[in-house]
């Protein structure tokens, strides 16, 4: 049967340089009946839990630090036993939310993470966050974002922690390379893909976000 995707919705407060804001995040669940992994686990670890069923979680993957992609990965690891994985550079932001449980191990770029009989590739893509990943997997024609690109553009940048020619820099060069036809499984709202998005690289540059 192969691997699948399938998506969950949770809900939460997004917090930073003091706001809150309410919400809704894409839990991605990648693998078949047996295994899977989890990427961003955000706001409801019983939720998530449930979704995965009795299936072997193998890895709980976090895009990034913030703390609406991974409030509940630590007590989502606690009940499934999975390790939690992060790029080292969002360590900071990471210690914001859980400041006494550190994540398990460690995402490096162009890693590779095999979950039934797919390769999902770490690319480390900076700018929303410092540790910021986005997971290519050619077989399944699909590319996990997290809050790196979205339907209409990049991420947001405009926080602690961000910065905008970096993000651009991210996308041109790391993103917006792979086969237009790739899927882009987003952070927040609908999927895209990388060539409804190429042509408007300039436009999103002139705009500053």
């Amino acid at each position: 049967m192969g691997a699948r995707i399938e998506r969950l919705v949770t809900s939460g407060r997004f917090t930073l340089d003091g706001g809150t804001w309410d919400v809704d995040n894409n839990v991605w669940i990648v693998g078949d009946d047996h295994e899977v992994i989890v990427i961003d686990a955000a706001h409801d670890a019983g939720a998530i839990a449930a979704a995965v069923g009795d299936r072997r979680l193998t890895a709980i993957v976090c895009t990034h630090a913030h703390n609406d992609h991974i409030d509940a990965a630590p007590a989502l690891a606690e009940r499934t036993g999975a390790p939690v994985l992060l790029h080292p550079d969002d360590l900071p932001l990471w210690k914001q939310t859980h400041p006494d449980r550190a994540p398990d191990a460690e995402l490096t770029d162009r890693q590779t993470l095999a979950v039934a009989g797919a390769e999902l590739t770490v690319l480390h893509t900076p700018g929303h966050a410092p540790g910021a990943v986005c997971l290519y997997a050619p077989a399944l024609g699909a590319l996990f974002s997290g809050d790196t690109l979205f339907a209409g553009g990049p991420g947001a940048t405009g926080r602690s922690y961000s910065d905008f020619p970096t993000i651009i820099d991210s996308i041109s060069r790391r993103l917006l390379a792979l086969p237009g036809d790739t899927v882009v499984h987003t952070g927040h709202g609908e999927t895209t893909t990388i060539g409804a998005e190429a042509p408007h690289l300039q436009e999103w540059i002139d705009r500053g976000f």
